[in-house]
């Protein structure tokens, strides 16, 4: 596991607004730096500088990626180090302070301060609106939903739950710990579209279970009495939310017994692979066969309908990601660089 990294978001714009995950991630630190400051980049520049060092050191991290922009860095931990940093912007919790604001010449964004409160208001702006979108497309899949939520045998969604859990569980004795559970998203909305880590934080784990489906055929109940069977047991488990609504899951992970289990379907649609690859229908056990074909005109329409609104969301995020491009722009123009090198080097220290 040396120099292993996993990558992963814990902050999504989804159906609920900007929804964050930061938190649980952090247990277990002795360390948390909270890096605050004016620029964004300046943070996640910092971010990259340190996973940089962890990975010449051969240290596993935790990479947390910025579902606002492709190319930054939310966050980084050391396990091993039990050390954890963050950006303060995206999660105002607890951490030691470390602030950027000290590598800025102030007088020089004083000149743009009218430019950098437009420019801000803009931004909020563009995010709410992403956000109305992804909404509005909630609520229309709510109807694609209902669809197959109608056509369900409840008693058989019951029983493969009960069955599996036997399965995955039953013989498995009840650990003398409490759990530790963890929750993150795989995947996000972001800039260039839906993007997930799927199968980089599931490559070394010997049983990969990919659930298939439609909407509404239970695969998020299902997740959740898995991952509650987990946490009974004493089993660290990593619960990893739906990017579109985050109070949905879309999978588990179970790293003491080595497998996962998640929603194979679009937009993060995976098949087979190899033998440790097997696939749960949860169509087939549990949904009244020919639904597909019965209310296909219905359902072809709202799936064109609430992806067109999650296309509308995507769009709006990288509005504001040309805006936040401009706004640190001003900021790089205000960075002494010898200054920004100076604090990078003074943390080195510290962590060292």
């Amino acid at each position: 596991m040396e120099g292993k990294q996993f990558h992963y978001f814990a902050g999504d714009h989804t159906a609920k607004g900007f929804y964050p995950l930061y938190e649980s991630n952090f247990q277990g630190l002795d360390r948390l730096i909270r890096l605050t400051g004016t620029s964004g980049y300046m943070k996640s520049d910092l971010l990259q500088k340190i996973a940089a060092l962890g990975e010449a050191k051969g240290h596993e991290m935790e990479i947390i990626h910025s579902s606002s922009d492709n190319n930054a860095l939310d966050g980084v931990i050391l396990p091993s180090l039990k050390l954890g940093m963050y950006n303060g912007d995206v999660y105002g919790g607890a951490g030691e302070e470390f602030n950027l604001d000290k590598a800025l010449e102030q007088e020089v964004l004083q000149d743009q301060e009218d430019a950098i409160l437009s420019l801000k208001e803009k931004m909020e702006s563009e995010y709410l609106s992403a956000h109305a979108s992804f909404a509005t497309g909630l609520h229309i899949h709510d109807g694609l939903e209902e669809i197959y939520i109608n056509q369900m045998d409840f008693s058989k969604a019951d029983q493969t739950a009960n069955e599996l859990i036997d399965r995955f569980f039953g013989d498995t004795k009840a650990l003398e710990k409490k759990s530790t559970v963890k929750h993150r998203y795989f995947g996000a909305s972001t800039p260039e579209g839906v993007v997930d880590y799927i199968p980089n934080l599931t490559e070394e784990l010997h049983k990969r279970y990919f659930i298939k489906g439609r909407a509404g055929t239970g695969k998020s109940t299902l997740l959740k009495k898995m991952a509650s069977a987990a946490e009974e047991l004493g089993l660290d488990v990593e619960v990893y939310h739906c990017g579109f609504d985050p109070e949905s899951l879309d999978m588990i992970i179970v790293r003491e017994l080595s497998f996962c289990i998640f929603d194979s379907t679009d937009p993060h649609e995976y098949f087979p692979e190899t033998s440790r690859d097997e696939i749960i229908d949860l169509y087939l056990k549990t949904v009244t066969p020919g639904t597909d074909e019965k209310y296909a005109t219905a359902i072809m329409e709202l799936n064109r309908s609430y992806k067109s609104y999650m296309k509308e969301g995507i769009r709006t995020l990288q509005e504001a990601n040309s805006l936040n491009k401009e706004l640190e722009t001003m900021y790089a123009e205000a960075m002494d660089q010898a200054k920004f090198a100076a604090l990078f080097d003074s943390l080195k220290k510290e962590l060292d």
